[in-house]
């Protein structure tokens, strides 16, 4: 897993990340293959992301302009993931333990892409500084930004595909201009999205939600009275949103209703000490079924995180959690304790 750091305004970003891409000599044209569908549906959401989040479009295109390679083509292909791609694993879940938050995520993708997977953190010249993790570029996965807000994206075998924001640059938007979960679910009951996707948010105060959406409905799932603790994998789980899961999702999308089991029992228990090592235990499968996908899948967890939210601390393992150990990302806490010490 590669951590670049990033510092200034998006375009100069971008021109920085795709010049370094480009001494790499890497041929994306054997990459990026669209076909038809999502030539057309690429192009329709580059306009809506323009309008939505000109930013990150300036970041797109200094990339593409260090790479030397078509903006539209490029642009498209990050707006596919996601939504038109086949569907992949992840499991994510928040919880508060002795007053104080925590978020565990698991990333399962083919396992080419550990290689390729980026740990980022952005101090922008105009938005949130933030960690984000992703299998591909200027997109991302899950973050954790300056003003302890957690995002996370979850993808599910959709019913509909519409010109709009994928799940990626979804998450992309909430950490880098929002603050608390509320300011982030305002922001997803008026953006345009794409496909079936869980947005998987918590923040400082303990307010935690998975938003569960689709390109017409968004439904925010929130915890039960009686638990502090929510969940995600790849379905909807609440009765408002069952009509919008593809009816053949159980087989597509790696066990989700049994990761999905396993890390809500966990979370369930109460009689645990270490809130960190439970979040790592439960990531790393010793309550069941998580991360241990057979081989001939061709399908693995390539990295696990979990966010102290209250304390800023991340924790990392850059390989499947039942074989790698988790270590801290200092970056982070050293940013944020930097811009309090100078307040």
């Amino acid at each position: 897993m590669y951590h670049p750091r990033f510092k200034g305004s998006h375009y100069d970003i971008g021109l920085k990340f795709g010049k370094i891409l480009k001494k790499q000599n890497i041929d994306f044209d054997k990459i990026i293959s669209l076909d038809d569908f999502q030539k057309d549906f690429g192009n329709k959401s580059q306009k809506i992301l323009s309008n939505v989040f000109p930013e990150v479009c300036n970041e797109i295109r200094g990339m593409t302009d260090g790479l030397n390679y078509p903006y539209e083509k490029f642009a498209s292909w990050l707006l596919c993931m996601g939504c038109c791609y086949d569907p992949k694993g992840c499991t994510a879940f928040c919880f508060i333990h002795n007053n104080t938050v925590f978020f565990g995520r698991n990333n399962d993708l083919p396992p080419f892409l550990k290689k390729v997977s980026m740990s980022v953190l952005y101090k922008l010249k105009n938005g949130n500084s933030f960690i984000g993790n992703t299998s591909s570029m200027i997109n991302f996965e899950e973050g954790l930004n300056e003003c302890g807000l957690a995002a996370a994206m979850t993808i599910l075998v959709p019913t509909m595909i519409v010109p709009g924001i994928n799940s990626v640059f979804l998450v992309r938007y909430l950490l880098e201009k929002c603050a608390t979960t509320k300011d982030a679910t305002n922001a997803l009951q008026s953006l345009p999205i794409a496909s079936a996707c869980n947005i998987i948010l918590a923040d400082k105060k303990g307010d935690m939600t998975v938003a569960e959406c689709a390109p017409k409905k968004v439904f925010l799932r929130k915890p039960p009275t009686d638990e502090n603790f929510i969940v995600a994998a790849n379905h909807f789980s609440s009765n408002e949103m069952k009509n919008h899961n593809s009816s053949n999702w159980l087989n597509l999308i790696y066990s989700s209703d049994i990761r999905y089991k396993t890390a809500y029992n966990a979370l369930k228990k109460i009689d645990y000490y270490d809130d960190v090592e439970h979040a790592k235990d439960i990531l790393s499968g010793k309550f069941g079924f998580m991360c241990q996908y057979d081989k001939q899948q061709n399908f693995d967890t390539i990295w696990s995180s979990v966010f102290d939210i209250s304390n800023n601390k991340i924790y990392r393992a850059e390989g499947n959690p039942s074989r790698t150990k988790f270590k801290e990302d200092i970056r982070f806490n050293r940013r944020v304790l930097k811009k309090k010490n100078s307040i």
